[in-house]
């Protein structure tokens, strides 16, 4: 189940990261919804996450997931 939370973290936080471009400075309301639930959502899971794993392997594994995100789109270079 860990791993799941990690995943669901993940992809959470895809879709936040996404929507901070289309938010245009929090001035288009729905992007802008969708960056506050994705983060929230995404650090609820990631703190389910760390009940589990270890700081050390859950940001690794993080950082390398997100990693993959678009080819076009890379937040981690």
């Amino acid at each position: 189940m860990k791993w799941l939370y990690l995943i669901i973290a993940v992809i959470f936080e895809v879709i936040a990261t996404s929507a901070l471009k289309e938010s245009n400075s929090f001035t288009k309301l729905v992007p802008s919804l969708f960056v506050v639930i994705g983060y929230s959502i995404s650090f609820y899971f990631l703190s389910l996450t760390l009940k589990n794993l270890s700081i050390g392997v859950t940001s690794v594994s993080y950082t390398h997931l997100r990693a993959h995100e678009t080819e076009a789109d890379l937040v981690c270079r």
